[in-house]
């Protein structure tokens, strides 16, 4: 029986693709607005419930760390989707932060042989403007100026990732900055 931070899990694991899906059958904006921040609001409490319940183990990190990068990454190519010219403003910003991503998580993958799970502060505040920007964006059916501006902040937080996976001799979950990696190496 899954407890109640893994069906939250699984719950957003199922929101990306249908994400997708309801964009590429021409659902309203407010639909897929909706169903994004059923997944934003499944992703803030999985943490909380996880922590209260003392399960919250690495390995219930790790999966929410993969989860968020493919619930994210739906969320951005159904906007792609359904908004088309959404990212005419911020191509660079996305190109980037996609290069950083996968050279990071290769990084890792070499280094530990997993991908790294810090759940940074700086990530916190990503999901919260991603999740704004992507929202305003398939309310208004147009482009957003937050969006770009999530995605520097995307990039920004990536390579605080990259740093601290530079710094760590060792695979951790929940390292809340560079900071804190830099004191825990």
């Amino acid at each position: 029986m899954l407890a109640a931070p893994q069906l939250l899990i699984a719950f957003r694991a199922f929101c990306g693709p249908a994400l997708f899906v309801l964009a590429c059958f021409r659902f309203s904006g407010w639909t897929l607005a909706l169903v994004l921040g059923a997944g934003v609001v499944s992703d803030i409490f999985d943490g909380v419930l996880a922590r209260r319940r003392g399960t919250a183990t690495p390995a219930l990190r790790m999966a929410d760390t993969i989860v968020d990068t493919i619930f994210y990454t739906a969320a951005g190519i159904s906007l792609a989707v359904a908004v088309p010219g959404a990212y005419d403003d911020g191509w660079i910003p996305l190109i980037l932060l996609i290069a950083v991503h996968v050279s990071r998580t290769t990084f890792e993958m070499i280094k530990y042989g997993r991908v790294a799970s810090y759940h940074m502060w700086s990530s916190k505040l990503l999901g919260i403007l991603l999740a704004l920007a992507l929202g305003i964006a398939f309310v208004r059916e147009s482009p957003t100026f937050m969006l770009a501006v999530a995605l520097w902040l995307g990039v920004l937080n990536e390579l605080e990732g990259f740093a601290a996976s530079a710094i760590l001799p060792a695979w951790r979950c929940d390292v809340p900055s560079l900071l804190h990696a830099l004191r825990g190496r």
